[in-house]
């Protein structure tokens, strides 16, 4: 499956997330109509959703890559992926005044929604960039932190996602990345499916594999800080046991 066709697909779905004012990672369990529910089932807490703009509340993602990151007031951050805008606005509350949170998305109305939000709300230490993660807008050694949430399986090229993550991290500075990953292999049929990689299914590494794709970007201490494996009633026979939820740690 050619890249762009890949990216045009996942466009289309999220542009639609920004545009209809919805949203749900139905690969981490079931879609409700309550989208801080959905939220609070993947990892965050009532008082986390409280302290940012509900526009940013959307019940994507599989996990809370700020509430493991270990974030320090004055620090630089950067979020793969930063979609409507969640984990930006969380981490700028952490950092303070003096600190900065870049978000990067490849959709455009996901940008500019999330710009329309951070100004709403007096943002004045977030930046929403538009750009691939295979290629970001960022310069060299300039991020403290990398953060990302359920979007590098999106990614067609994920050794070119690592690499650049590790181009733009100061020495020394740190990645945690929530994402799914799968426990063997995926049947071929998912693979060849648009729908699937859009659902964040079908672009999916395997576990080790995952592990091993960061090592060889450059990155050290490589480990897994939390895990689960999906056996949701709503998911697919053949992918039950198969999807996992990681939360990965690694530095520069």
């Amino acid at each position: 499956m050619k890249s762009k066709q890949i990216k045009k697909h996942v466009r289309k779905r999220y542009s639609r997330f920004a545009k209809e004012n919805t949203g749900c990672c139905s690969s981490c369990g079931p879609c409700g109509s309550d989208a801080g529910e959905q939220t609070k089932a993947i990892g965050y807490s009532a008082e986390e959703i409280e302290q940012i703009p509900q526009e940013s509340v959307k019940g994507l993602g599989c996990g809370n890559p700020t509430a493991l990151a270990d974030l320090n007031e004055g620090e630089t951050i950067l979020d793969l992926g930063a979609g409507a805008g969640i984990d930006v606005f969380l981490a700028a509350n952490k950092v303070g005044p003096k600190g900065l949170v870049i978000g990067v998305d490849m959709t455009e109305d996901m940008v500019e929604k999330s710009k329309q939000t951070a100004d709403k709300y007096g943002y004045k230490n977030v930046e929403f960039r538009l750009g691939e993660i295979e290629n970001l807008p960022v310069e060299d050694g300039t991020v403290d932190v990398i953060i990302s949430n359920c979007v590098i399986n999106l990614s067609p090229d994920k050794p070119r996602t690592f690499q650049e993550a590790y181009r733009v991290l100061k020495p020394g500075g740190r990645i945690l990345i929530s994402d799914l990953v799968t426990e063997g292999e995926l049947p071929d049929e998912i693979r060849r499916d648009f729908d699937a990689w859009a659902e964040c299914i079908a672009g999916a590494m395997e576990k080790n594999a995952y592990k091993k794709t960061i090592e060889q970007a450059g990155f050290q201490d490589v480990r897994i800080v939390s895990q689960n494996t999906f056996h949701e009633p709503g998911l697919a026979e053949n992918l039950k046991g198969k999807i996992t939820s990681v939360q990965i740690k690694a530095w520069k």
